[in-house]
């Protein structure tokens, strides 16, 4: 018994000592890893994300009209199988469909499985050439169909592969969120920190332009940005003026939070012996001010993420953000609006369903790092 205690009393010392000479940086992330929900939104988000990134490598074709499939319009997921009533396949495989219209559905055109023809799947095929990153080329793929084609979550009235498309747009969103979260960043450490630091009416002018930014409505807003932009525009072009708007309009809160910080250190005394040592205000303001406010930063960009992203897809989705054929969740989501889509072609929901998936993914994640970043936090303990 008292060498068990005398053990247990060595590493609980250590674990003291551990405590009090980890860095910042450490207590926040020993305070994340103890809350499981935010762990399991990290490893979804890690997830997505490289879903994201590996887009053209995971996606079979090419989301663009160039990858449609004419032969299977509309047509539903297609799920791989390893037995039917024909026996057991090692491979996995699907069915060829037979495209016809049918007196039950007005003379739509239906698809109907032919089981007695088996298409199976193949892994790291060579396909459609693509650029990883936009930097990267190649033209391998994870997976394709021997003598056919898959679609996992089915393709639009198109023939569009609705996976590929779904993964596309999620880099896409992803990366006008970003885009948009690194100009608002600037925008915020450069405002809220000339406020915070110097005040006076320097402050009070630039909290004016705050306030008269916050006060603007985003429907109007919106609205003029779509009149503005000129149909000539390329995809590319109106991809990087939405996410500068977005920057643009994203900055406030956070110039508002850095410069309550830096208004309370401002008067505490490593600032005051930096004056003395004749650093120049924004040798201050980068080397000693901001850095003791890291960890809010950092924690305040995770939250303002997704809310970047939503306001991307919200565009999108009533038409005055990024368009077809640009694959982003929001353009995938303008085609569930219609009365026929929700009756008949559900899995047009299979990209809203990534899209609440991406959102909670990053709110939790937030939330997490925000209770981590907070030592006064009961949920940090």
């Amino acid at each position: 018994m008292f060498w068990r205690r005398k053990r247990k009393d060595g590493i609980d010392q250590k674990a003291k000592e551990a405590y009090f000479t980890a860095s910042q940086g450490q207590l926040i992330w020993t305070r994340f890893k103890g809350n499981r929900t935010a762990m399991i939104a990290a490893w979804a988000l890690i997830l997505m994300i490289l879903m994201g990134v590996f887009a053209p490598f995971l996606s079979p074709y090419d989301p663009t009209i160039a990858g449609r499939d004419d032969q299977y319009e509309n047509g539903a997921p297609q799920i791989p199988k390893f037995w039917d009533e024909n026996g057991f396949s090692f491979r996995p495989f699907i069915y060829a469909t037979k495209r016809e219209r049918s007196i039950k559905t007005n003379f739509r055109w239906v698809m109907t499985e032919d089981r007695s023809k088996r298409i199976y799947m193949t892994f790291f095929v060579r396909g459609w050439d693509y650029k990883l990153l936009g930097l990267i080329p190649g033209n391998l793929h994870l997976f394709g169909a021997e003598g056919g084609k898959i679609h996992l979550f089915g393709t639009d009235a198109s023939g569009k592969d609705i996976f590929g498309r779904t993964l596309h747009a999620i880099w896409t969103s992803l990366a006008v969120g970003t885009l948009g979260v690194l100009i608002s960043f600037v925008l915020a450490l450069i405002i809220g920190g000339v406020a915070g630091y110097f005040g006076g009416w320097i402050d009070g002018v630039l909290q004016m332009i705050t306030d008269a930014i916050r006060t603007v409505p985003s429907i109007p807003l919106f609205m003029a940005i779509a009149a503005f932009i000129p149909d000539t525009w390329s995809s590319e072009e109106r991809f990087f003026f939405i996410s500068i708007v977005l920057g643009f309009i994203g900055w406030p809160t956070l110039a508002r939070r850095i410069r309550t910080h830096l208004l309370t250190e401002r008067t505490q005394e490593y600032v005051l012996a930096a004056e003395l040592c004749g650093a120049s205000p924004g040798h201050i303001i980068r080397r000693h001010l901001l850095p003791s406010f890291t960890s809010y930063i950092i924690v305040d960009l995770m939250i303002s993420f997704p809310y970047m992203v939503r306001s991307e897809t919200a565009l999108s989705f009533i038409g005055l953000g990024l368009k077809d054929p640009v694959n982003s969740l929001g353009a995938l989501m303008q085609n569930v609006s219609k009365a026929d889509v929700l009756l008949n072609y559900q899995w047009y929901f299979i990209p809203v369903i990534f899209f609440v998936a991406l959102v909670l993914a990053f709110v939790f994640v937030g939330d997490g790092l925000r209770d981590a970043a907070d030592p006064y936090s009961d949920k940090s303990k």
